[in-house]
């Protein structure tokens, strides 16, 4: 078989491309029609990594994928829900801080080892799963017509700390793996 031309990619490219949908929607401050295309874009994040496992169709390029995809569907729309004041603007950084921390370790770990390893710490599928979550809330908040109030403040406040929890254990697992690796390769 094809590793390329899996279900769980083909759900995975789903996702990339109900992006601009989301982002369109909520530029056009259509909280409802956003909160539909993004439900479906968290589905199918599920449905990837359940079905690769499930089929044994896991692939390296799977792998590479579903987090590019997290991270253009995530990064999209809590910047556009910060910038329109959805979202906390404090939030929004600390979330793109810890993407930047773990783009920046892999870019260096690349860099000094000539590879990469692709896998995500537990940590960070929490912290992507509750950045779902509450944009599922949020959105469907306003579908819905009601008010959280607290409620979404306590979940804002909870995915900022599982996010910078996050950021803080991939950036602890880049320095660990480094060391290890230069204490084997001493020359670099």
């Amino acid at each position: 078989m094809n590793r390329l031309y899996t279900l769980p990619n083909m759900l995975t490219l789903v996702r990339f491309i109900l992006v601009p949908f989301v982002a369109w929607r909520l530029l056009e401050g259509d909280l409802p029609g956003a909160f539909v295309y993004f439900t479906i874009a968290a589905v199918t994040d599920f449905f990837d990594g359940y079905l690769a496992r499930l089929l044994n169709q896991k692939s390296v390029l799977g792998a590479w994928l579903d987090p590019l995809a997290d991270k253009a569907m995530l990064l999209t729309v809590i910047l556009i829900l910060a910038a329109q004041g959805g979202l906390p603007i404090w939030l929004a950084l600390i979330v793109v801080l810890r993407d930047v921390a773990v783009l920046v370790g892999a870019a260096a770990w690349l860099n000094l080892t000539g590879r990469l390893d692709v896998a995500p710490t537990r940590g960070g599928k929490i912290a992507t799963f509750a950045e779902f979550f509450l944009v599922c809330v949020l959105l469907g908040q306003a579908w819905l017509g009601v008010d959280l109030g607290m409620t979404l403040d306590a979940l804002i406040v909870l995915t900022a700390l599982l996010a910078a929890f996050s950021g803080t254990q991939y950036i602890w697992r880049w320095t660990r793996k480094t060391r290890e690796w230069l204490s084997v390769n001493p020359s670099h």
